[in-house]
């Protein structure tokens, strides 16, 4: 048996980013592009469209390649309009990123709201690999990383609509990981613990410090701690790993 040093390297490969103008998304998408794939920055909608051009610059400034696509991830039209843009170039990885935050006890919960958690998170995990699957299957390649969490295996009190989206991912990326088999498309989850993004910024200071007290590492991830699993997952090293979750989270939770 023959051992080899690790390495990353994304030359020639295409990824897409779901959400991927702000928090966890933006730095994959930087990370990714850092270690030579060419990246499309999805991003929801008009009012995101400045945040999405800026983390495009930003990769084009140290040396990577990005460009921009507009799409909300829960609407079918809008997804077979983006992969229309990027099928000519193929599509080596997907990371379905894209998410939203709601709080609400159940008894108070809209459906409505219930109903936008649950289509951005999910549906547009969906509706994404789906996509992604007729490119891969083309290519007889490539890599899909869904975004989960920790609280899909342990809860939160208010929020019952995001982890059970999250555990939906969960369980699809499972079974997603069986059906292509022995294929050389794998499909794996990251579960991130708490971090810093602009979800938590409307959460109060001793709610986050509460949070901290919990987390063994004694601090509240920075996106910097999340995107190494993101990029490993996408690498060859990680070809062994089928319907996989890896859970950056401090040691908050062992899954």
């Amino acid at each position: 048996m023959t051992s080899r040093a690790i390495e990353v390297n994304l030359t020639e490969k295409t990824a897409l980013i779901t959400g991927a103008s702000s928090g966890i998304g933006a730095a994959v998408a930087e990370a990714l592009a850092a270690n030579g794939a060419s990246v499309w920055v999805n991003y929801p909608d008009e009012a995101a469209e400045e945040d999405a051009s800026a983390i495009v610059s930003r990769i084009a400034s140290a040396g990577g390649r990005a460009r921009m696509v507009q799409a909300d991830v829960s609407s079918e039209s809008d997804v077979m309009t983006m992969f229309e843009a990027l099928e000519p170039d193929g599509l080596d990885i997907l990371v379905n990123n894209a998410g939203i935050a709601h709080a609400s006890p159940i008894e108070s919960l809209e459906v409505e709201d219930f109903d936008r958690l649950i289509g951005v998170h999910l549906r547009g995990t969906f509706l994404c690999t789906r996509s992604a699957l007729r490119i891969m299957y083309g290519q007889n390649s490539g890599r899909i990383i869904n975004t989960a969490s920790q609280l899909a295996y342990i809860g939160a009190p208010g929020f019952s609509h995001y982890t059970a989206a999250k555990g939906a991912i969960l369980s699809f990326t499972r079974s997603l990981a069986l059906e292509i088999g022995g294929r050389p498309i794998t499909a794996n989850c990251v579960a991130p613990g708490a971090t810093m993004t602009p979800i938590l910024a409307d959460v109060p200071p001793d709610m986050l410090e509460g949070i901290r007290q919990n987390i063994p590492a004694g601090r509240i991830a920075e996106v910097s701690d999340i995107v190494g699993a993101y990029v490993f997952l996408a690498s060859d090293a990680a070809s062994h790993f089928r319907g996989q979750c890896l859970s950056p989270n401090g040691g908050d939770a062992f899954l």
